[in-house]
C-alpha cells in the first residue's frame, strides 16, 4: 500500500507540475529553433518566399528559423507534418491554396484542414501568368485554344503537384476554354520550369517571378495573365479575360499555419514576427524583386480568408469536374 500510495502521491505531483507549467512555454516562447515546413521542393514561388522571409523572422523571434522542404504527395505530407506536430509553435507549414481545395479534391485525407491547424497570418497573394514554350505555334490565348482543340490532349501542361494551385488555375483554364491536355505534376513550380525550357512539357501557369526571367530571354512565350490586372513586371501581356475568356479570374495566395490547439500567445507571437518581417524593406524589396506583394492579415481574417477560399475552390472544382490524379 505504501509503494502504491508514494505513487499516487508522485503521479499527482506531475499532473500538478504539467499544469502550473503550462503557461510557460508560451511566455518563453521561443527558446530553441523554429521549423518553417514547405510542401514544395525548392525553387518555386512558395520556397523562395520562405527563404526572403526566414532570417528577418529569425531576427524578430531571437531564434533561428529553418526553411524545409518536404515536397511531393500533393503537399499532404507537409501539411500532415504539421498537422501532427506538438503545438508548441515550433513547427509551421507554408500554407497555400491547395489546402482550401484538398477537402474537395481528395476523398480521404490524414487530417481536417478546417480543424487540424490554427491560421497564423496571410503572407502574399501571388499573381501568376500562362506561358508556352516557344515551338508551340501559338502568338495568343485564342491561338492556343484553337491548337489545343485541334489535338485532344496531345499538349502537355506542368504543376507544382497535384491539387497544387497552378493545377487548379490550369483545369480552370481548360474547363473555361473547353479544352483538354496532359497534366505532368512535378514537386514544385521551379523543376516545371526548368522542364518547360527543355521543352519536356509546354504549358505552364507558373508564378510572375518564375516566368519574367525565362520570358525576356525567349526561353518561354507569355500569353496571358491569370489574375484581374496586367503584371507591372510585362505590361503588354493581356489578362486571359481580355484575351479571350470573360470573367476569367484566378489567383493564388500563401500563408502561415501551425498545429490545432497551438495557445493563442505562441499564435501571437507568430503573428506579429510576420507582420514585422513583411515591412522590412529588404524583405518588401526582395518580395517585389519577385514580382509579388506582401498581403498580411490576423489570424481571424486568414482563417476566414481560408474558410472563403475552400467554398470557392469547391464550386470551381465540382463545375470543372478536377480530379487530383489527373
Amino acid at each position: 500500500m505504501k509503494i502504491r500510495f508514494h505513487g499516487l502521491i508522485g503521479a499527482v505531483l506531475a499532473i500538478c507540475l504539467q499544469l502550473a507549467a503550462g503557461p510557460i512555454p508560451a511566455q518563453d516562447f521561443p527558446n530553441r529553433p523554429v521549423r518553417m515546413i514547405i510542401p514544395y521542393g525548392p525553387g518555386g514561388i512558395t520556397d523562395i518566399t520562405a527563404r526572403i522571409i526566414a532570417p528577418g523572422m529569425s531576427e524578430e523571434l531571437g531564434q533561428q528559423v529553418i526553411v524545409e522542404n518536404r515536397a511531393g504527395g500533393a503537399a499532404i505530407p507537409g501539411f500532415d507534418l504539421v498537422a501532427k506536430s506538438k503545438p508548441d509553435g515550433y513547427t509551421i507549414v507554408a500554407a497555400t491554396t491547395a489546402l482550401a481545395a484538398q477537402p474537395i479534391l481528395f476523398k480521404k485525407l490524414p487530417y481536417q484542414a478546417d480543424k487540424d491547424f490554427s491560421p497564423v497570418s496571410l503572407v502574399i497573394v501571388m499573381p501568376t501568368i500562362l506561358v508556352i514554350h516557344p515551338s508551340i505555334p501559338a502568338r495568343n490565348v485564342k491561338e492556343l485554344i484553337a491548337l489545343a482543340k485541334s489535338q485532344p490532349g496531345a499538349l502537355t501542361y506542368g504543376s507544382a503537384g497535384n491539387g497544387s494551385d497552378n493545377h487548379l488555375t490550369a483545369e480552370v483554364f481548360k474547363h473555361a476554354a473547353r479544352i483538354d491536355a496532359l497534366h505532368v505534376p512535378y514537386k514544385g513550380g521551379g523543376a516545371v520550369m526548368i522542364d518547360l525550357v527543355a521543352g519536356h512539357v509546354e504549358i505552364f501557369v507558373a508564378v510572375i517571378s518564375t516566368a519574367v526571367p525565362q520570358v525576356k530571354a525567349g526561353k518561354a512565350r507569355a500569353l496571358a495573365v491569370t489574375g484581374s490586372r496586367r503584371a507591372a513586371a510585362l505590361p503588354d501581356v493581356p489578362t486571359v479575360a481580355e484575351a479571350a475568356l470573360k470573367g476569367y479570374e484566378a489567383t493564388n495566395w500563401y500563408g502561415y499555419v501551425a498545429p490545432a490547439a497551438t495557445p493563442r500567445a505562441i499564435v501571437e507571437r507568430l503573428h506579429k514576427a510576420t507582420v514585422a518581417v513583411l515591412e522590412m524593406p529588404d524583405v518588401k524589396q526582395g518580395l517585389l524583386d519577385q514580382g509579388i506583394e506582401a498581403a498580411p492579415s490576423s489570424p481571424e481574417r486568414f482563417a476566414a480568408y481560408i474558410q472563403s477560399e475552400t467554398g470557392k475552390w469547391t464550386k470551381v472544382i465540382r463545375a470543372a469536374g478536377i480530379k487530383a490524379g489527373e
